[in-house]
């Protein structure tokens, strides 16, 4: 499958032509629109409905935001009742929903309103505007944590939450930290520090979710060797089939978990309660939509659902 159209008018202004850097997109637009207009300047996504007026708020606090920004920043808007094949393709859970897009790729976001305060400094943030302190340590504490130098990470993280407490990406990576030295109940305590209004940034999610997999993994530590010989027996043995991923994902084998996940769809899609679509979905969250083993496995589903 081809993601999105390329053909269509790829200059439709948004709504009453209020600024040239904001747009409404179809299935038709939204390759020119977003992903190639991204390789210029960083442009944000606004998942919207016309059904929901936290949207429409939420909606003219962007507007106002990029319209400011000056062209630093563009919007591009789409209306996910007349779009239902791009809100498919990306996963759209909530209205609305924030996508941001740079270099061809979604890079940030986040999920359900956020007060105009914040959208204003996401926008300014994004557009370049001021010096942002926070920004530049979060970025060498990734490269830091990406480095495998847990401690050092740790420290950064913990000096952006000392100037800001509660900045969720700061919790977020502190949290990532203890996970990584095994300490999940440091964890736990340190994502509790998030403020309501950020739960679903989007880094926070993630290792909500990273979190989730390693709790019920625990209970299927170790029995690997007894469910695949369960499955040997009944290859159908849905249960032990479940069991196996997540002990395999508690030995560091996701892929391995996945194939697993994703054998249990193909074979009975509705087996309880759609346990194993809903399983993968925690799976991808806690990798994220850019991780190679999440675009791979999203495509499987996709396969496997749709054929």
């Amino acid at each position: 499958m081809v993601l999105f159209g390329t053909g269509g008018s790829a200059k439709q202004d948004g709504k009453d032509g209020a600024s040239p850097f904001i747009k409404d997109a179809s299935i038709s637009t939204f390759a020119a629109d977003v992903l190639e207009a991204s390789r210029e300047v960083p442009v944000i996504v606004d998942f919207w409905s016309p059904r929901s007026p936290a949207s429409k708020e939420q909606d003219k606090h962007l507007e106002a935001a990029v319209a400011a920004a000056k062209g630093a920043v563009k919007l591009v808007k789409v209306n996910v009742d007349e779009n239902m094949e791009i809100a498919r393709q990306l996963r759209i859970q909530a209205i609305p929903t924030v996508y941001v897009f740079q270099n061809g790729q979604p890079v940030d976001g986040f999920a359900e309103p956020q007060p105009e305060s914040q959208i204003k400094q996401f926008v300014q943030a994004l557009a370049g505007g001021g010096h942002d302190h926070a920004a530049e340590v979060l970025e060498i504490a990734d490269q830091t944590f990406a480095a495998g130098d847990i401690g050092q990470a740790a420290q950064a993280y913990a000096h952006v939450l000392q100037d800001e407490p509660g900045h969720p990406k700061a919790v977020a990576g502190l949290a990532r930290c203890y996970l990584a030295g095994g300490d999940v109940e440091r964890a736990k305590q340190t994502l509790s520090l998030v403020k309501p209004e950020n739960a679903n940034d989007e880094a926070v999610r993630a290792v909500a979710a990273e979190l989730s997999l390693r709790e019920t993994a625990a209970a299927a530590a170790g029995k690997s060797a007894e469910l695949e010989a369960k499955l040997t027996a009944n290859p159908n043995d849905h249960q032990a089939r479940y069991d196996l991923a997540l002990a395999l994902d508690g030995s560091n084998d996701r892929e391995g978990a996945l194939d697993q996940l994703l054998e249990i769809v193909r074979r009975d899609r509705k087996w309880n309660e759609e346990a194993a679509r809903k399983q993968l979905v925690t799976l991808f969250e806690a990798m994220g939509p850019t991780d190679e083993r999440t675009i791979a496995a999203r495509r499987k589903l996709s396969s496997i659902l749709f054929s």
